[in-house]
């Protein structure tokens, strides 16, 4: 059950109307790092999570709180549009330069959104629920969550850089805190999963017998120059090592006869070898 209560979590009141922000500010709404993106990748993480307790409280108590922050820009952008496109714009055709300024607003706002918030980025594209990670294994999500909060501060603050608007600096302060801290307890999170026995260093933690032991600790070297070599990656007190001549370890990358029913060119030159039939006729050719 939520509930909702009818104040903000924090003020969003610009000192005035900026139509240009508001267009910019979408990408903290409905862009693939915003808020409509951390509010429903934590939601269904938390109703997905079969761990009741700390963990599954947590990404809940985030969740709701990310709801909040959609509201928050959501009245953000209304205010900065207030008086758009009616007034502002009947204002700026009247010098040029401003004008061109005014037209970098998004028209949807106003023809679609009545003058208000979109679900939807800076470009106007639709949210989309495919932005959104939830896949049950809470070491793999806390560090989804944890690079999501990273790309969402990052575009927060460039967005902060953007404005000088107090009111508006104000409430990104707010949610550059807030972003700080979910970095800090998505980590904080991941360390107390491998200190209460729940997952290790790997997600998942399994299938490590199964796995083939040759490639589990190399490095690729596949860019020109020493460089790469020379890092030194180590991981869990062991050295990650380089494989400074890497081959080719499969055949030709060459699709089989299409289904006529496609018409995909195709010319019969010779059965590629890495096919099941060139297989099988390699293995053939042999014993004969």
């Amino acid at each position: 059950m939520f509930r909702h209560t009818k104040l903000l979590q924090f003020e969003a009141k610009p000192e005035k109307p900026d139509p240009v922000y508001a267009h910019k500010l979408q990408e903290l709404i409905g862009g693939a790092f915003g808020e409509m993106t951390v509010t429903m990748q934590y939601l269904f993480q938390g109703w997905n999570c079969r761990v009741e307790g700390k963990y599954k409280d947590l990404i809940m108590d985030t969740a709701t709180e990310e709801i909040g922050h959609v509201e928050m820009l959501a009245t953000m952008v209304a205010r900065l549009l207030e008086g758009a496109p009616a007034t502002v714009t009947a204002e700026a055709v009247k010098d040029p330069v401003m004008a061109a300024v005014i037209g970098g607003m998004d028209p949807q706002q106003a023809i679609v959104a009545g003058g208000g918030a979109l679900p939807a980025d800076s470009n106007g594209t639709p949210w989309n629920g495919k932005y959104i990670v939830a896949s049950g294994n809470l070491l793999a999500d806390f560090r989804a969550n944890a690079a999501a909060e990273a790309q969402g501060r990052l575009q927060t603050a460039r967005l902060y850089n953007m404005t000088d608007d107090p009111g508006v600096k104000a409430m990104l302060q707010f949610n550059l805190a807030r972003d700080t801290v979910h970095q800090k307890q998505w980590l904080a999170a991941i360390e107390e999963l491998e200190a209460d026995g729940l997952e290790g260093d790997i997600a998942p933690n399994a299938l490590f017998d199964e796995e083939n032991q040759e490639h589990n600790n190399t490095v690729w070297h596949l860019s020109d120059g020493p460089d790469g070599a020379k890092a030194g990656w180590t991981f869990n007190g062991g050295s990650i090592e380089y494989l400074m001549d890497p081959k080719p370890l499969g055949g030709p990358g060459t699709a089989p006869k299409p289904d006529p029913a496609l018409y995909g060119t195709y010319a019969p030159l010779q059965n590629a070898k890495g096919t099941a039939k060139g297989k099988a006729k390699s293995a053939k050719n042999k014993a004969k």
